[in-house]
């Protein structure tokens, strides 16, 4: 069977339906929802495939999108409709395997069965070999940047099949939609496609075989990709050489500003950074940055005048607290951590304080939790603010850790002792 068969076949297609569901996006320019998708399906299905196989299918521009980065710029993500999705999901689910032979086993983003923690492991090991001189690479607006031309060319070395090389080009072609105009897209696959992860796997896996053949030492997830060296010399020669590969083989730009050669205790990859014990074994932890995320978002969730119940507010800490936590599990965070639980406790016994409104109130909640009626009297109408009266040993008494963990908070700590009693069972 050809290959375009099999990705229009009826397994494939419901498979890729199935996907794109869960998903739950948005609709894209035709204002289709995946709700509404399936009776568009029922009518249009054997049309579109019929257009597909005859080389007449026009997919629709993409909905553009910015995202906030964390620099105060903004990232563009492309929003396909749902039917093209569903399309490049296909595509997805019979190319994957094809290329999953070529790609290189340091290669861990957007891979089945292949996640960060694998990556950064890897990154350990090197360092623990002795390559602890890390040179970064940058790729300055790597999906808004790939050139299509060559793109193509490196899928057309595997892929035989014309008419799904055909079906590929023009989805990388099918423009953009900026405020009701659409605009032609000549460079670029648009990053928020279900195509677009496998893509540019497929392009930097001529910067895999590169380093390869170079002998180099790397590890890469996505366009984010570290080569790690044992000296410093040898680094600044790498970089200057291999920036000058990117650019003029790969078509693709590197930023100076920000790609440089550094060590392991300055280095953010995916979010972690290392340090180094007392023997010279290096291990990982949360980059400062991704503490002070964290911590935003922890006070996001606790601003006293977010008027919403304690019971919601504890289900979405808890919801990013076991996120934050199983992503850096493998990381050394006991200290830093122990310190927010205690700053996040303070902040929630200030909402529940809030909550009690009235001296008289206060008074009376504070002696049915076992505080001293003069204490509970002078707490509750004592004119120090929130803070100060939440962080008193009496209130740490009577809104205790034991008392927040039966109302259903969890604390990073916890989770943190739970992930790691797992680990080891």
């Amino acid at each position: 069977m050809e290959l375009l068969e099999k990705i229009l076949a009826k397994e494939n297609l419901n498979k890729a339906y199935k996907k794109v569901y869960q998903n739950k996006g948005v609709a894209g320019v035709d204002g289709i929802t995946e709700e509404e998708i399936a009776e568009y399906i029922k009518e249009n299905k054997d049309k579109i495939t019929k257009k597909i196989r005859k080389r007449q299918y026009k997919p629709q521009p993409v909905k553009r999108v910015q995202i906030p980065k964390e620099n105060g710029q903004k990232r563009n993500l492309g929003i396909p409709t749902v039917m093209d999705r569903i399309i490049q999901q296909a595509i997805v689910q019979e190319l994957t395997p094809i290329f999953e032979e070529q790609f290189h086993n340091n290669s861990y983003g957007f891979r089945p069965r292949r996640s960060c923690e694998q990556a950064v492991i890897k990154v350990l090991e090197y360092l623990n070999d002795g390559y602890d001189w890390i040179v970064d690479i940058d790729l300055e607006k790597f999906f808004d940047t790939v050139n299509q031309d060559k793109l193509i060319t490196i899928i057309g070395r595997t892929i035989k099949d014309g008419d799904v090389v055909s079906l590929i080009r023009k989805y990388l072609s099918a423009g953009v939609m900026v405020n009701g105009v659409v605009i032609e897209t000549k460079v670029g696959t648009p990053q928020g496609g279900n195509l677009s992860p496998l893509l540019s796997n497929i392009m930097l896996n001529e910067l895999d075989k590169e380093l390869e053949a170079r002998g180099l030492n790397f590890v890469r997830y996505a366009d984010d990709c570290i080569i790690l060296v044992k000296s410093e010399k040898a680094a600044n020669r790498v970089l200057t050489s291999i920036t000058k590969y990117i650019e003029k083989k790969l078509g693709l730009k590197v930023n100076a500003e920000k790609s440089k050669v550094t060590r392991p205790t300055q280095t953010k990859y995916l979010s972690f950074s290392f340090w180094a014990t007392k023997g010279g074994k290096w291990k990982p932890k949360p980059h400062l940055k991704a503490y002070q995320k964290l911590i935003r978002k922890l006070k996001q969730l606790t601003k006293r005048s977010w008027s919403i119940s304690l019971d919601i507010r504890i289900k979405k800490i808890n919801y990013l607290v076991r996120g934050w936590v199983n992503y850096f599990r493998i990381a050394n965070m006991k200290g830093r951590i122990t310190e927010i639980d205690e700053h996040l406790r303070t902040r929630i016994r200030a909402i529940i304080w809030k909550q009690w409104k009235v001296p008289g109130r206060k008074e009376e909640a504070l002696k049915q939790l076992g505080v001293k009626a003069d204490i509970a009297y002078g707490l509750a109408n004592t004119r120090k603010g929130y803070q100060l009266v939440c962080k008193t040993d009496w209130m740490k008494f009577a809104i205790n850790i034991e008392k927040l963990r039966k109302r259903g908070l969890v604390f990073l700590l916890d989770q943190y002792t739970k992930v790691h009693i797992e680990c080891t069972n």
